[in-house]
């Protein structure tokens, strides 16, 4: 493997620093090459993935050349191609740093890397605040580009200027996967649609076919019923948005934040905030300096707790019925409120 990223990357030197990381789906590890460090993310799991994503990709592929380690490149390589996208989307709106990414390898033995940017990182102490701020910018940076183009239609001396792109629906050009469970990126105009259908009942599809539920069935055909009362009279800008900001997936240098390992898609910019409030690793000054450039909304908290039920369950589905409890209570609060 390390073979072919020297080839790739056009270097000479590739030597191990001893330096790296990695959790319960990937591992990483920082290479000196002939232009400095980098950092690989690798994955090899065969067993990781689900067997309905085998199977589908079993069905495309010529019997013959079907096996495990082909199976797990292509999945893998899906996860990473994604992660690639969706590093590239949080760089072009020049708010928060991300690694940049550089390319996705398959690998022989199965699984596949992606080799990014090297950051010496340590944990988010300093710049928590700063992280709040400009994450707001992140969030902003699609609704401005909006304004601009509004503006120069309106305006009698036009800029001879391209402006940039303004999504306007919410999805992503690509899948991008939430730990490694892949994501209906499919673009729709109406947001509570697709939270609906791509976000909670997806995730409840795997729920039904893993634990045959059949409470957390009946709670949903209930809540999806009340859904669009949460979200009214709000106005919703799609927003490019990290996907998976747990506090695991920020840290800092020395003189800013740094955020990583995205399932980034555009979306409703709160959505983003369902995960920060769950597991810790965020301080009151990180909201305070959110919220000062994108105040709360009417009906926040409890849509809140719908950004939170998307994580609970998604935590179910990767973990087991340790968070089953949390995802049926939050069903439960929401049908009452």
């Amino acid at each position: 493997m390390e073979e072919k990223i020297k080839v790739a990357m056009n270097t000479k030197k590739l030597e191990r620093t001893g330096r790296g990381g990695g959790g319960c789906i990937n591992e990483g590890e920082c290479y000196m090459t002939d232009n400095g460090h980098v950092f690989v993310k690798r994955n090899t799991n065969q067993e990781m993935f689900d067997g309905d994503n085998q199977a589908a990709l079993c069905h495309k592929t010529p019997n013959k050349t079907t096996n495990h380690q082909l199976i797990s490149s292509l999945l893998a390589r899906r996860m990473f191609d994604g992660e690639l996208e969706g590093l590239k989307a949080l760089l072009v709106t020049k708010s928060v740093r991300v690694p940049e990414p550089y390319m996705v390898i398959d690998n022989p033995d199965g699984g596949a890397v992606l080799v990014m940017e090297y950051i010496d990182m340590k944990s988010l102490i300093h710049y928590s605040s700063k992280l709040g701020e400009l994450l707001a910018k992140m969030h902003l940076h699609n609704a401005e580009i909006g304004n601009r183009i509004k503006a120069q239609a309106s305006s009698i001396h036009k800029s001879s200027e391209l402006e940039d792109q303004f999504v306007s629906q919410f999805g992503f050009h690509t899948i991008t996967c939430c730990g490694y469970i892949p994501q209906d990126n499919t673009w729709h105009d109406d947001w509570v649609e697709f939270f609906a259908r791509q976000r909670l009942q997806h995730q409840l599809n795997f729920i039904e076919k893993n634990y045959r539920d059949r409470e957390a069935q009946e709670l949903w055909s209930q809540l999806q019923l009340i859904l669009p009362k949460f979200f009214k009279d709000i106005s919703i800008v799609p927003a490019i948005v990290h996907g998976d900001l747990w506090g695991g997936n920020a840290a800092e240098t020395d003189n800013e934040p740094v955020i990583f390992d995205p399932a980034a898609f555009y979306a409703h910019s709160e959505f983003e905030l369902g995960i920060t409030t769950l597991f810790g690793g965020f301080s009151r000054s990180f909201f305070d300096s959110y919220h000062s450039a994108i105040p709360k909304a009417p009906g926040f908290e409890y849509r809140l707790q719908l950004y939170q039920l998307f994580n609970y369950l998604n935590h179910w589905n990767h973990f087991g019925g340790g968070y089953r409890g949390s995802s049926i209570s939050l069903m439960k609060r929401l049908l009452k409120s």
